[in-house]
C-alpha cells in the first residue's frame, strides 16, 4: 500500500464502499506480516515509496514461493534478486506470469503498472561485459522502479576512446550508474566529465589480486573525482534503488 493506495482506501471507507470491519482488516497487516520465518514489510510502499523487495539467497524456495503470495494478496509489485536458476524454475512454476532475467538473477511480477516518477534518464555504464550481470540487476531496478533507462556496456578504460566517444549519452543523463571491476576505474572517468551523481557499484570481476571485488571497491572509495558515491560490491539493485530516489527529486 503506497500513498495513492492509501488516500483510495480512506476514500472507499469514508464512502461506505469499504465496511468498518473490513478495513480493521486491512489495516492489521500494517507496519507488517509475521509469517513465522519471515515478517513482511507491507507498510514500506508507504514509508518508501516501493514495495518490500525480497533477497532470495539464503531462502528456500517454498519461502519464497509463501512471501511472494502474502505480497500478491496485497496487490503488491514482486522484485527477486540474487534468485538462482534452480529456484528460479520452482517460482515460476507457481508465478507464470512472472519474468526471470538468468543473466542478473532476478525475478520481477508486476500486478500494476508502476507510476513514472523519474524526471529524467538514468544511465548504467560498464567497465566491461563481465560487468553486465550486475549493471542489468541495477538497470532491472530502476525501470521496474519507474525510471526511464538506458545502458552503455564495455565502454572501460583499456580503450578509453569508447568512454569518450558517447559523451552525449553522459551529458543526456539525470543520474549514471558505472559497474566495474579489476581496479574499479570507470567511475573516476565518468565523474571528471559529467555534472551529476554518479554511483560506483564495484564488481566481483578480476583476476587473484582484485580479492572478489575488493580492490575496485576501495579504488572507488578513493576517487579523486568529486559527485561519486559507492555501494557494496556487486549491489546493483542499491546502485539502481539509490539512483531511482535521486531521479525521482
Amino acid at each position: 500500500m503506497d500513498g495513492r493506495d492509501l488516500k483510495e482506501f480512506i476514500e472507499k471507507v469514508k464512502n461506505g464502499t469499504i465496511g468498518i470491519d473490513e478495513a480493521v482488516a486491512r489495516l492489521r497487516d500494517l507496519p507488517y506480516e509475521d509469517i513465522g520465518f519471515a515478517k513482511i514489510d507491507h507498510h514500506r510502499a508507504l514509508r518508501k515509496g516501493f514495495p518490500e523487495v525480497i533477497y532470495a539467497a539464503g531462502k528456500k524456495e517454498e519461502e519464497i514461493v509463501k512471501i511472494i503470495g502474502r505480497m500478491l494478496e496485497k496487490e503488491e509489485n514482486i522484485l527477486v534478486t540474487k534468485l538462482t536458476d534452480d529456484k528460479a524454475r520452482i517460482i515460476k512454476k507457481s508465478f507464470s506470469q512472472g519474468e526471470y532475467f538468468p543473466n542478473s538473477k532476478v525475478f520481477t511480477l508486476e500486478v500494476r503498472q508502476e507510476e513514472k516518477r523519474g524526471k529524467g534518464t538514468i544511465l548504467v555504464i560498464t567497465a566491461g561485459t563481465s560487468d553486465i550481470p550486475v549493471a542489468e540487476e541495477a538497470a532491472i531496478t530502476a525501470r521496474f522502479m519507474g525510471n526511464e533507462v538506458e545502458t552503455l556496456f564495455d565502454v572501460g578504460v583499456s580503450g578509453i576512446h569508447r568512454i569518450l566517444a558517447n559523451r552525449d549519452a553522459l551529458m543526456e543523463a539525470s543520474v549514471i550508474v558505472v559497474a566495474a571491476g579489476m581496479e574499479g576505474a570507470l567511475p573516476s572517468i565518468v565523474g571528471g566529465l559529467v555534472d551529476k551523481p554518479v554511483i560506483a557499484v564495484p564488481t566481483s570481476t578480476g583476476y587473484g589480486a582484485s580479492f572478489g571485488g575488493l580492490s575496485a571497491l576501495l579504488g572507488m572509495l578513493n576517487s579523486c573525482a568529486s559527485g561519486v558515491t559507492v555501494v557494496n560490491i556487486d549491489n546493483g539493485f542499491g546502485a539502481g534503488y539509490a539512483a531511482s530516489l535521486i531521479n525521482r527529486l
